[in-house]
C-alpha cells in the first residue's frame, strides 16, 4: 500500500458555512445532530480498522461535558500539505472536503466519503484539542469558537509536546459542543454505548472502550469475536427462533468482502439489514436484492429436490420465503456508490451479483450438512404461503370497500391533479381541519381531518387494520393502495404532512401515524413522503436600537430559538411581547398560512430512518405489548424530557 503522508490529502473549501446552516451537515442541532458529531470523529477510526491498521478505540465521556475519542491507528499525517502550506492535519481539520479517502490509495474500504466529518465537527465546537502519535513524537493542535487555530506553529510544523515508542501511533480528538448552535450539549451515554455496540458487531475483532466520567468513571467494552452472527442473535433476543444458531456465510467476489447472518423466527414480518463498508442502508439496494433473488432461488430449489413442491415450474413466492426472517446483509466494496446524500441506498450492480453469487454456493453448502435447519425453515416457508393464499382472499374482499369509502365529506381535495406539485395535510380533528382548509392553497394543498385517534397497529394484521375508518380514508385519499397491491408511483400527493397540536394528544396521533406507515406503507418513509408539520411555539414581537433601530416580529419554534433572541438583544434591544401558541387552533387563518403552509416559510420534518435495527426495536418497545421494557425505556429516558407546565 501507497505510504500514508500530506500527499494521499486531497482538497476538493469554509468552516463559517457550517456554523450557518449546520443542518445541511448533520441532520440537526438536537440531540440526533449532537450525537453526529461523535459518529464523524468515530468513523475516522474506523476506517482506520478497516483498513487494517487500528484494533481498539477509546471514547471517553468528560465530567466537563466534552467527549474524547482515541483511536490507536496510524495518526493523521503532519508533515506540510503539498498545496495549502499548512500542516496536513490542520487541513484535515479545518478545510471541508479534505481527507484521505477520495482516492484508493489511503484507504481500500472506508465509510466516510465526503471528507467534511472532521472539519464540521471543529466548526460546531466550541473548543477542539487533537493529539496525535507519529514516529515517536506527539503532536498538539488546538482550535477554538468554530475551527480557529490557537496552535503556534513551530516552523510551519506542529509543536511536539512529548515523545512515545515508535509502534505507538494513533489520533486522539477532545471536542465540546458549541452551546451556542445546539439546543443541547449534553451527551447520552445510552445513545453511544447502543451505537458502540452495533459497530463492534460489525467490525469483528475491533475493541471499543466507552468510559463515562460524569458516573464516576464506569467503563464499558465491546468486543465481538462472532460479528454480525452474534448481531443477529441479539436482535432476536426476545424471539422464538425456529431453529437454535445463526447461519452465518462469508465469501467474497473480486474485490467484493460478502458477510450474511439470518435466522428464521417464529414471526409474520421479515426484517433484513443491509450494511456497506458498516454504513447502514435503510433503503438496502442491490446488495439486498442479490440476497433476495440468491435465497428465493435456493429454498425453491430444495423445495422441488424434496418434494415439498410437486410440479417443477411451481415456486414459493419470495414474501413466503422470507416470512419470520432476519438477516444481515454486510459487504466490503472498493468503490460503493450510494444514491443520494444520505447514503441510505446503493447502487452498484456488482455488489447485487457479489452477494447472489457468493450466498448461493455457500448457503447451499451450508444447508447440505445441516439439512434439519433446511427442513424447518422450507416447513415455515410452506406454512406461509398457505397463509398467504388464505389472507389474499380475505384481503382482497376488504380492499374491494375502499371503492366505496366516502372520502368526500372528509378529505379537502385540490383542484391539481399532478402528484408532484400536491401536498395532503392530516390533521388532527375537523376544528384544525376547517382553519386549514381556510388557510390552504385549494390548488396544490388537500387537507385530511382525522375524527379520534387511529388504532396502534403495531403486530395488528393488515385486515384488523383495514376496519379502521380513519386509515380506510387515507388508503383512499393516498390512491397507492396497502399490502402487496401497493404502488408508491399511484401515488396522488408528493407530501403527506402530518400536522398536530405540540402536545400530548398530538404527540400520540402522530406516533400512532407513524407507526402505521413504518409498518404497513413504509415505502412512504423510505421515497421521502412523509413529514412533520411544526407550527411555531412563540410570536415575539421586540425592538432593535442603533443602526437597526425599530420595531418587529418573529416566530420563533423552541424556548432555544426564543432564549437565543433574548441574548441577541441584551445589548442591542429589548423583546416587547411574547405570544405562545397552545395548538393550530390559536392561530388564525393568515397566521397558519404565513407559519406553516407557505411552503415559502413553513418548516417541515422529513421523517427518516436513520438505521433499521433500532426504528424496529424502537416502534415494538413504544407500541408493542410488552409493558416492563417499555416502562425501564421511559425511565431511563425520562431525565431527557422537558416537562410542559404552562396552563
Amino acid at each position: 500500500m501507497t505510504e500514508y503522508n500530506g500527499s494521499q490529502i486531497v482538497v476538493l473549501e469554509g468552516l463559517e458555512a457550517v456554523r450557518k446552516r449546520p443542518g445541511m451537515y448533520i441532520g440537526s442541532t438536537g440531540t440526533k445532530g449532537l450525537h453526529h458529531l461523535v459518529w464523524e470523529i468515530l468513523d475516522n477510526g474506523i476506517d482506520e480498522h478497516l483498513a487494517g491498521f487500528c484494533n481498539e478505540i477509546n471514547i471517553t465521556l468528560q465530567k466537563d461535558g466534552g467527549i474524547t475519542i482515541l483511536d490507536h491507528g496510524r495518526g493523521v499525517p503532519v508533515d506540510i500539505h503539498p498545496t495549502k502550506g499548512i500542516p496536513t492535519a490542520r487541513v484535515v481539520y479545518t478545510i471541508l472536503h479534505a481527507g484521505g479517502k477520495f482516492g484508493n490509495t489511503v484507504y481500500k474500504v472506508s465509510g466516510g466519503l465526503h471528507g467534511v466529518g472532521a472539519s464540521v465537527v471543529n466548526a460546531l465546537s466550541s473548543h477542539m484539542i487533537v493529539e496525535i502519535k507519529r514516529g515517536g513524537n506527539v503532536y498538539r493542535d488546538e482550535y477554538r469558537d468554530g475551527g480557529q487555530p490557537v496552535t503556534k506553529l513551530v516552523d510551519g510544523l506542529l509543536p511536539v509536546v512529548g515523545s512515545c515508542k515508535k509502534s505507538d501511533t494513533g489520533t486522539k480528538v477532545t471536542f465540546y459542543p458549541d452551546p451556542t448552535i445546539f439546543e443541547t450539549v449534553e451527551f447520552k451515554a445510552e445513545t453511544i454505548c447502543k451505537r458502540l455496540k452495533e459497530i463492534a458487531y460489525l467490525n469483528r475483532g475491533l475493541t471499543i472502550t466507552f468510559t463515562d466520567e460524569k458516573a464516576g468513571g464506569e467503563t464499558r467494552t465491546y468486543y465481538e469475536e462472532n460479528g454480525i452472527k452474534s448481531f443477529i442473535s441479539y436482535i432476536n433476543r426476545d424471539a422464538t427462533p425456529l431453529h437454535p444458531e445463526p447461519v452465518y456465510i462469508t465469501g467474497s467476489k473480486g474485490d467484493i468482502e460478502v458477510e450474511v447472518a439470518f435466522q428464521y423466527i417464529n414471526d409474520y414480518t421479515e426484517q433484513i439489514n443491509a450494511y456497506c463498508n458498516r454504513i447502514n442502508l435503510v433503503d438496502g439496494g442491490t446488495l439486498v436484492t442479490g440476497f433476495k433473488t440468491a435465497l428465493t432461488r435456493v429454498l425453491n430449489s430444495y423445495a422441488r429436490e424434496l418434494g415439498i413442491l410437486k410440479d417443477k415450474d411451481d415456486n414459493f413466492d419470495g414474501k413466503d420465503v422470507r416470512n419470520g426472517l432476519v438477516a444481515i446483509v454486510s459487504i466490503k466494496h472498493p468503490d460503493p456508490q450510494f444514491e443520494g446524500q444520505t447514503k441510505t441506498k446503493l447502487g452498484n450492480t456488482d455488489a447485487k451479483l457479489a452477494v447472489d453469487e457468493v450466498f448461493a454456493a455457500e448457503v447451499t453448502r451450508w444447508f447440505d450438512k445441516n439439512v434439519e435447519v433446511l427442513r424447518a425453515i422450507l416447513d415455515n416457508t410452506a406454512r406461509s404461503c398457505k397463509a398467504r393464499q388464505a389472507s389474499d382472499k380475505a384481503r382482497s374482499a376488504v380492499l374491494k370497500q375502499l371503492n366505496d369509502v366516502d372520502t368526500k365529506s372528509k378529505l379537502a381535495a385540490c383542484s391539481s391533479k399532478k402528484p408532484s406539485e400536491c401536498e395532503v395535510y392530516i390533521v388532527e380533528g375537523d376544528s384544525a381541519g376547517g382553519t386549514v382548509k381556510t388557510a390552504r392553497n385549494r390548488k396544490t394543498q388537500a387537507v385530511l381531518p382525522l375524527r379520534g385517534k387511529i388504532i396502534n397497529v403495531e403486530k395488528a394484521t393488515l385486515e384488523k387494520v383495514l376496519q379502521n375508518n380513519e386509515i380506510k380514508s387515507m388508503i383512499a385519499a393516498f390512491g397507492c393502495g396497502i399490502g402487496d397491491e401497493f404502488d408508491i408511483n399511484k401515488l396522488r400527493y408528493d407530501k403527506i404532512i402530518i400536522l398536530t397540536d405540540a402536545d400530548v394528544d398530538g404527540g400520540h396521533i402522530s406516533t400512532l401515524l407513524l407507526t402505521f406507515f413504518y409498518r404497513f406503507m413504509p415505502e412512504l418513509i423510505l421515497e421521502g413522503k412523509v413529514y412533520r408539520g411544526l407550527p411555531p411555539l412563540y410570536k415575539v414581537e421586540y425592538e432593535t436600537l442603533g443602526k437597526k433601530k425599530g420595531k418587529h416580529s418573529a416566530y420563533l419554534m423552541n424556548d432555544f430559538e426564543l432564549d437565543k433572541l433574548r441574548r441577541e438583544l441584551e445589548r442591542s434591544g429589548k423583546i416587547l411581547n411574547v405570544q405562545r401558541y397552545k395548538g393550530l387552533g390559536e392561530m388564525d387563518a393568515n397566521q397558519l398560512w404565513e407559519t406553516t403552509l407557505d411552503p415559502e416559510r413553513r418548516v417541515l420534518a422529513q421523517i427518516t430512518i436513520g438505521d433499521s435495527v433500532e426504528a424496529d426495536e424502537t416502534t415494538t418497545l413504544l407500541m408493542g405489548s410488552a409493558v416492563p421494557p417499555r416502562r425501564e425505556f421511559i425511565m431511563t429516558e425520562a431525565k431527557y424530557a422537558t416537562l410542559d407546565l404552562q396552563a
